[in-house]
Protein backbone atom coordinates (compact mmCIF):
# COMPACT_ATOMS: atom_id res chain seq x y z
CA UNK A 1 0.00 0.00 0.00
CA UNK A 2 1.39 3.63 -1.24
CA UNK A 3 1.80 6.09 2.12
CA UNK A 4 -0.62 8.27 0.80
CA UNK A 5 -3.32 5.36 0.89
CA UNK A 6 -2.37 4.45 4.88
CA UNK A 7 -4.68 6.58 6.04
CA UNK A 8 -8.33 6.78 4.77
CA UNK A 9 -9.91 10.28 3.67
CA UNK A 10 -11.64 10.77 7.20
CA UNK A 11 -8.16 9.82 9.27
CA UNK A 12 -6.63 12.58 6.91
CA UNK A 13 -8.65 14.95 7.89
CA UNK A 14 -8.86 14.27 11.54
CA UNK A 15 -4.93 14.82 11.27
CA UNK A 16 -5.37 17.93 9.35
CA UNK A 17 -7.51 19.17 12.14
CA UNK A 18 -5.48 18.24 14.90
CA UNK A 19 -2.63 20.04 13.48
CA UNK A 20 -5.16 23.24 13.03
CA UNK A 21 -6.34 23.08 17.16
CA UNK A 22 -2.60 22.48 17.68
CA UNK A 23 -1.54 25.62 16.20
CA UNK A 24 -4.60 27.46 17.78
CA UNK A 25 -2.46 26.76 21.21
CA UNK A 26 0.72 28.23 20.12
CA UNK A 27 2.68 30.08 16.78
CA UNK A 28 4.19 27.07 16.37
CA UNK A 29 3.85 25.43 12.51
CA UNK A 30 3.36 21.82 12.38
CA UNK A 31 3.84 19.96 9.23
CA UNK A 32 3.11 15.90 8.91
CA UNK A 33 5.00 14.07 6.44
CA UNK A 34 4.20 10.08 5.68
CA UNK A 35 6.56 7.67 3.52
CA UNK A 36 6.67 3.88 3.26
CA UNK A 37 9.43 3.36 4.33
CA UNK A 38 13.12 4.59 5.15
CA UNK A 39 16.06 3.07 4.63
CA UNK A 40 19.33 3.99 7.26
CA UNK A 41 18.37 6.65 10.34
CA UNK A 42 15.00 8.12 10.65
CA UNK A 43 16.20 11.17 11.94
CA UNK A 44 18.41 11.74 8.81
CA UNK A 45 15.93 10.76 6.62
CA UNK A 46 13.54 13.64 8.78
CA UNK A 47 15.78 16.09 8.75
CA UNK A 48 16.21 15.75 4.58
CA UNK A 49 12.74 16.40 4.89
CA UNK A 50 12.64 18.80 7.09
CA UNK A 51 14.88 20.80 4.84
CA UNK A 52 12.85 20.10 1.65
CA UNK A 53 9.35 20.94 2.81
CA UNK A 54 11.11 24.48 4.26
CA UNK A 55 10.09 24.03 8.27
CA UNK A 56 13.03 25.71 8.71
CA UNK A 57 11.35 28.96 7.17
CA UNK A 58 9.75 30.29 9.64
CA UNK A 59 9.46 33.96 11.35
CA UNK A 60 10.45 32.46 14.78
CA UNK A 61 11.95 28.51 14.00
CA UNK A 62 9.19 27.07 15.72
CA UNK A 63 8.13 24.62 12.74
CA UNK A 64 7.84 21.05 13.93
CA UNK A 65 7.81 17.69 11.52
CA UNK A 66 5.96 14.59 12.44
CA UNK A 67 7.48 12.07 9.99
CA UNK A 68 6.04 8.64 9.57
CA UNK A 69 7.50 5.41 7.97
CA UNK A 70 4.88 3.22 7.54
CA UNK A 71 5.83 0.05 6.16
CA UNK A 72 8.94 0.33 8.44
CA UNK A 73 7.54 1.18 11.00
CA UNK A 74 9.36 4.20 12.22
CA UNK A 75 8.75 7.65 13.07
CA UNK A 76 10.76 11.16 14.11
CA UNK A 77 9.44 14.49 15.37
CA UNK A 78 11.81 17.09 14.61
CA UNK A 79 12.01 20.35 16.09
CA UNK A 80 13.47 24.04 14.52
CA UNK A 81 16.16 25.75 16.63
CA UNK A 82 13.65 28.16 17.72
CA UNK A 83 11.61 25.73 19.79
CA UNK A 84 14.64 23.47 21.06
CA UNK A 85 16.87 26.56 22.51
CA UNK A 86 13.52 26.70 24.68
CA UNK A 87 12.51 23.17 25.78
CA UNK A 88 13.82 20.77 27.80
CA UNK A 89 16.14 17.88 25.80
CA UNK A 90 13.37 15.64 26.82
CA UNK A 91 10.52 16.98 25.27
CA UNK A 92 10.13 15.49 22.15
CA UNK A 93 10.84 12.23 24.07
CA UNK A 94 7.70 12.31 25.89
CA UNK A 95 5.73 13.07 22.95
CA UNK A 96 7.23 10.25 21.34
CA UNK A 97 6.36 7.69 24.11
CA UNK A 98 2.51 8.88 24.05
CA UNK A 99 2.32 8.15 20.24
CA UNK A 100 4.42 5.10 20.59
CA UNK A 101 1.77 3.70 23.78
CA UNK A 102 -0.69 4.15 20.35
CA UNK A 103 1.32 3.17 17.50
CA UNK A 104 2.05 -0.17 19.35
CA UNK A 105 -1.97 -0.86 19.53
CA UNK A 106 -1.85 -0.21 15.68
CA UNK A 107 -3.97 3.19 16.43
CA UNK A 108 -1.57 5.10 13.91
CA UNK A 109 -4.30 8.06 13.55
CA UNK A 110 -5.24 8.52 17.20
CA UNK A 111 -0.99 8.25 18.39
CA UNK A 112 -0.80 10.74 15.47
CA UNK A 113 -3.35 13.53 16.21
CA UNK A 114 -2.50 13.12 20.20
CA UNK A 115 0.97 13.77 19.50
CA UNK A 116 0.02 16.44 17.83
CA UNK A 117 -2.37 17.74 20.20
CA UNK A 118 0.19 17.77 23.14
CA UNK A 119 2.67 19.53 21.18
CA UNK A 120 0.35 22.48 20.60
CA UNK A 121 -0.41 22.66 24.22
CA UNK A 122 3.23 22.00 25.11
CA UNK A 123 4.61 24.67 23.25
CA UNK A 124 1.75 27.38 24.49
CA UNK A 125 4.27 28.36 27.10
CA UNK A 126 6.99 29.00 25.01
CA UNK A 127 5.39 30.21 21.59
CA UNK A 128 1.52 30.90 22.56
CA UNK A 129 -0.97 31.72 19.59
CA UNK A 130 -1.01 35.30 18.57
CA UNK A 131 -4.25 37.14 17.30
CA UNK A 132 -2.20 38.09 14.56
CA UNK A 133 -0.83 34.76 14.22
CA UNK A 134 -0.61 33.83 10.42
CA UNK A 135 -0.10 30.63 9.33
CA UNK A 136 3.16 30.22 7.82
CA UNK A 137 3.12 26.40 6.76
CA UNK A 138 0.21 24.18 5.39
CA UNK A 139 -1.02 22.07 7.51
CA UNK A 140 -1.63 19.23 4.16
CA UNK A 141 0.00 15.92 4.63
CA UNK A 142 2.53 15.37 2.56
CA UNK A 143 3.67 12.08 1.42
CA UNK A 144 6.99 10.16 -0.13
CA UNK A 145 7.14 8.43 -3.29
CA UNK A 146 9.49 5.50 -1.73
Amino acid sequence: MSADKFFNPLEKADIRTAIHEAELNTSGEIRVHIENEVKGDVLDRASYIFEKLRIHNTKERNGILFYLAVDSKKFAILGDAGINAKVSPSFWDTIKERMAEYFRKEKFTEGLTEGIILTGEQLKKYFPYLKDDKNELSDEISFGTN
